[in-house]
């Protein structure tokens, strides 16, 4: 029996290495909660007033309900708690940080994301998600506690963002600072896919509504934030952007949300 217990000891400690076990157990996964208001969503800044930032605008008011949202990005070490292998992506390709597990997963599809999000839910009874492109925005302007900043906790991205081609690959999760929520990477490291679908002129339709979910149909589905890949600007708050859902890049993850 001592010899058993000693050698469950030792592979227990074996397998709790930095950020494994922080990502195994599924049971705590760490979501913030974000209490519900009215915000002002998109932007009139002058200096994006270019035809590049029109799906940016009209600036204008929504209503959302309470909700939470992971303070991490997805990682490796949790995607392969839930999948028990890394992304098939992974396979063959010499990519600096895929063996990370406190990196954010890569290479994963929305329809990857869905499927992880399936099986955490199974095994775990909870109701995990995608958050909605206006939900994610609440989040990154820092819901109640909003500062008004330009990027996702500071207006100094190098405060709060892994961003351009001089950090060119993933990092470990909360390393920078996190923004007024206490949410980390929202402004850099990898850009997430969101529940919805794209629409180009969507804002023009969700004047005052009440969480707005994005279009009924699409071809794109909306990813927000920058990452260790992107421009300066893409890390901005209000940047919007979309992919086919069937996209897998090295600078593309996902985080979680939950109901209330």
């Amino acid at each position: 029996m001592r010899k058993s217990a000693l050698f469950l000891t030792g592979l227990f400690v074996l397998l709790c290495l930095p950020g494994i076990c922080k990502d195994k157990n599924l049971d705590n996964i760490q979501m913030i909660f974000v209490k519900g208001g009215s915000f002002y969503m998109g932007c009139d800044d002058p200096q994006y007033h270019d035809v590049k930032y029109a799906n940016e605008r009209p600036l204008h008011r929504v209503h959302i309900s309470s909700y939470y949202v992971a303070k991490y990005e997805v990682t490796n070490g949790m995607w392969r708690a839930v999948m028990g292998i890394y992304p098939p992506a992974y396979n063959g390709v010499d990519y600096a940080n895929k063996a990370c597990d406190d990196c954010p997963v890569v290479k994963v599809s929305w329809d990857d994301a869905q499927e992880f999000i399936r099986r955490l839910n199974e095994k775990t009874g909870k109701k995990y998600r995608l958050p909605t492109e206006t939900e994610w925005e609440y989040a990154a302007r820092g819901g109640n506690y909003a500062s008004n900043s330009k990027y996702p906790g500071s207006n100094n991205i190098n405060e709060v963002a892994w961003w351009g081609k001089h950090n060119g690959a993933t990092h470990p999760v909360g390393t920078k600072k996190p923004n007024e929520l206490s949410i980390y990477d929202l402004a850099g490291n990898v850009s997430e896919w969101c529940q919805d679908w794209y629409g180009e002129d969507y804002y023009s339709g969700t004047i005052d509504a009440n969480d707005p979910k994005g279009p009924a149909t699409g071809t794109q589905r909306v990813v927000r934030g920058g990452s260790f890949f992107t421009d300066d600007e893409v890390s901005r708050s209000v940047y919007r952007s979309f992919l086919p859902q069937d996209t897998r890049q090295w600078d593309l993850g996902f985080r979680l949300a939950m109901d209330y």
